[in-house]
């Protein structure tokens, strides 16, 4: 967290523009701590809203799925997650969230109490990688401060 606010305060307001997260699963857990924290706009694509509960069961030697070996997951990294929880968000207009209904490792209806008035797009089905996202990327690239006429001119805009 310490390299990303780093980043953050590297990057500071560029022509009156401040960064914006976009953050996955626990990548949006860590996204609304950053943007409460920094005052920043975020996209939240199925975020986690309580991973120490979540990941409580993993605690011990886990596999990495991708690349192979192990992580040890142990009880200090749940007291880390807790100490960046945010209970609520302050300002909830400088938040997107798009929540799959069929995300299978978390539940959509935790998303939607955790960051009411947001910005909100419910992808009916779907799942945790919202393994449709090009469906919705202008949508959140536009919530992000793309103008959505250069979306449109880009090559590689799907249509």
């Amino acid at each position: 967290m310490a390299e990303t606010e780093a980043l953050i305060d590297e990057l500071g307001t560029r022509d009156g523009i401040k960064p914006v997260l976009i953050g996955s699963s626990l990548g949006g857990f860590y996204a609304t701590w950053l943007a409460e924290r920094h005052g920043l706009r975020a996209a939240m694509l199925n975020p986690a809203t309580r991973p120490e509960r979540d990941l409580a069961k993993y605690v011990g030697e886990q596999p990495l799925w991708h690349g192979g070996g192990t992580i040890r997951v142990e009880p200090h990294h749940l007291d880390e997650l807790r100490a960046l929880a945010v209970p609520a968000v302050t300002q909830p207009e400088r938040y997107y969230l798009l929540a799959a209904t069929g995300d299978e490792l978390l539940d959509y209806r935790e998303m939607l109490g955790h960051f009411p008035g947001a910005v909100t797009r419910i992808i009916e089905g779907g799942d945790h990688g919202i393994s449709d996202f090009a469906q919705y990327m202008d949508e959140v690239l536009v919530f992000c401060g793309v103008p959505a006429d250069l979306l449109a001119a880009h090559p590689f805009h799907a249509a």
